[in-house]
């Protein structure tokens, strides 16, 4: 039976990975700081729920601790760690950089060596789509430079990147770095933009729509998410000099084994018609406050999912009039309105 450490696992997408490894056989032991950025009780909900399967263990403890990280690895013995805790949110970073210091390179560092130290076979660590930064050429692919971050939070996760290049080329550590297109779904995170407009929209109050809803995301159902991680799992990055490269849009390292991925559904769409997704599901129209682009935001994001493709055979596919649909559903059960 395999064992996954899954860090962030209270936490929205660490929560459905774990349910996800559960149904498949694995044992899983979360690390979880269970921290008020958000709703505290929303965590402790994911994790009771993940509690019902005996295979899964919760440890509460923060990742800058790292004799607490340690020791819960050691004494647990995974086969693999998926690495999902990290200080979120774009906006959140402009008022309180120090959060991300902390959580993101310090918290990373500290399950890098944890992974290290065990000689795991597989290490897995999530990035976002906002390394991209002021890029402008579209779909964005894992062989564009990302030398461009806009926010202090996209450029800790650009440095966990380079982090965990460093570590698989030293300690020959099997390494994939994942980058999240704007997911969501439900026991979706109460900051996301989505579950504010489900709310307000809900209650009849006015939503703030920035630069006029002229914005383009790629929205990735949670679902489809934790899927293509679960089949990256079973796809570690070769040995360098192994010929391991797959085709001209594999980012495999010429000098690590390690590799970024992409996981997005492949398609932008427009913010006002994910807007208009929301308005059909939740049966009412919205009040819309129109707004300029807000600072360290970015006009566009698009995945080119080429890569998860070729290495998986499998590539996010709900739309985002099922996925909202589908969420709004769990939040009027769970809010019960």
């Amino acid at each position: 039976m395999r064992k996954a450490l899954v860090t962030g696992s209270a936490g929205f997408i660490g929560f459905h990975l774990s349910q996800l490894l559960l149904d498949e056989g694995f044992t899983v032991v979360g690390y979880d700081g269970l921290t008020d950025y958000y709703d505290v009780e929303l965590k402790r909900r994911r994790h009771a729920l993940l509690r019902e399967n005996a295979r899964f263990e919760a440890v509460e403890g923060m990742l800058e601790d790292f004799d607490r990280l340690r020791g819960l690895a050691l004494d647990a013995k995974p086969d693999v760690i998926v690495h999902l805790a990290a200080q979120a949110g774009v906006r959140y970073s402009l008022e309180h950089p120090r959060a991300y210091l902390d959580a993101n390179l310090v918290g990373t560092f500290n399950v890098m060596e944890v992974a290290r130290e065990l000689a795991v076979e597989h290490l897995l660590m999530a990035s976002t789509s906002s390394v991209y930064g002021a890029n402008t050429r579209m779909p964005f692919a894992e062989t564009d430079a990302c030398d461009t971050p806009l926010t202090f939070y996209a450029a800790t996760k650009k440095a966990n990147e380079a982090m965990a290049h460093s570590y698989a080329h030293l300690w020959q550590l099997p390494t994939t770095m994942f980058r999240f297109f704007t997911v969501y779904g439900p026991w979706g995170r109460p900051d996301m933009a989505y579950f504010d407009f489900t709310r307000k929209v809900l209650e009849g109050t006015p939503i703030d729509v920035f630069n006029h809803g002229e914005m383009y995301r790629d929205f990735t159902y949670v679902s489809d998410l934790v899927r293509g991680i679960r089949l990256l799992l079973d796809a570690p990055p070769p040995a360098p000099g192994s010929g391991g490269k797959i085709s001209a849009h594999d980012s495999l390292s010429p000098a690590a084994p390690w590799r970024v991925v992409n996981i997005g559904n492949g398609e932008k769409v427009r913010l006002l018609d994910f807007i208009e997704a929301i308005e059909e599901a939740c049966g009412r129209d919205a009040i819309k406050y129109h707004l300029p682009m807000q600072k360290g935001d970015v006009p566009a994001t698009w995945a080119d999912n080429t890569l998860l493709r070729e290495l998986t055979g499998y590539a996010p596919q709900t739309g985002v009039r099922d996925g909202i649909a589908q969420f709004v559903a769990w939040y009027r059960d769970y809010y019960g309105v």
